[in-house]
């Protein structure tokens, strides 16, 4: 019984199989449970048939190299006023600004409602076809055919994160983070209408006031809407001016002036970074 198991006929076929298969031919060796008891004395229990144990995923590789190039989006649950009540938070977050370029909140996850507000946030951002790269997790909402089909009548490109690996979606989480780590979020929402009201001033904070370290620490407006070079020339002036007035104060000599982020990077790969380069903050 051992040697037909292990026959190049049977040896990645799993047991059951392999037993169905010789009873169908009028061969009848032992139970399955026998089979399995012989297997096992041998240490043969294991994985026999030939194919992965999980599908291979790409890495994925995004670059932005200016606004509205790559779109990072996600959906977080907020806590409503009760123990199983939650509301659903969709936001779309543009990775190479952090601006929050779209959030929608609702009472439920919805591959439609996903495609509306997608669908929305594309129009008013005034994407063109072929012009963005839409990046999300694998949740049931972001694979779904509703929004596959709306990405390609709009000739927007979708990648996904490989599963269980949440350093594929860093933009989107540390955004989350920022929210729910602010002293004033509360533990619970005490309305539908209380956490809109909420969400309508931290995304304003967030965009227009949130000065972000992993841009120069300008807003994410102002670099989305093309005023960063116009607000680090007036930081650098305000600096030569002290600096002038006080150059013993400036130990490493006469300030420099901030310079805009040239990329964002969803997994850089190792052969487009320089030594110097240092993991960005997100």
């Amino acid at each position: 019984m051992l040697t037909v198991l292990n026959s190049e006929r049977f040896q990645d076929k799993c047991v059951g199989e392999a037993h169905a298969t010789l009873l169908e031919e009028g061969q009848y060796l032992c139970s399955e449970r026998t089979m399995y008891r012989v297997l096992k004395r041998h240490a043969q229990v294991k994985e026999r048939r030939n194919q992965l144990r999980h599908p291979a995923y790409a890495r994925p590789e995004l670059l932005a190299t200016g606004p509205r190039q790559v779109f990072s989006w996600d959906i977080t649950k907020l806590k409503g006023p009760e123990k199983w009540k939650h509301y659903q938070l969709y936001v779309i977050l543009d990775i190479y600004s952090r601006y929050v370029v779209g959030w929608m909140l609702a009472d439920r996850e919805s591959a439609e409602l996903a495609a509306q507000f997608i669908d929305e946030t594309c129009e008013k951002e005034g994407i063109e076809p072929g012009q963005l790269v839409l990046h999300a997790d694998r949740g049931t909402a972001m694979t779904s055919l509703a929004v596959g089909q709306l990405l390609a009548n709009l000739g927007v490109v979708r990648t996904h994160s490989r599963p269980q690996v949440s350093n594929d979606n860093p933009y989107s989480e540390s955004q989350f983070k920022t929210m729910k780590y602010r002293p004033e979020f509360p533990k619970r929402f005490g309305s539908f209408e209380d956490a809109k009201a909420f969400l309508r001033d931290f995304f304003a904070w967030y965009n227009c006031e949130h000065h972000h370290e992993g841009i120069a620490m300008l807003t994410p407006a102002d670099l989305h809407h093309g005023r960063a070079d116009a607000v680090l020339e007036r930081r650098h002036q305000v600096m030569l001016k002290a600096y002038a007035a006080n150059p013993q104060r400036f130990v490493a000599g006469a300030p420099r002036r901030a310079v805009v982020p040239d990329a964002a990077w969803i997994n850089q790969p190792a052969s487009s970074a320089t030594p110097s380069e240092s993991p960005e903050r997100v």
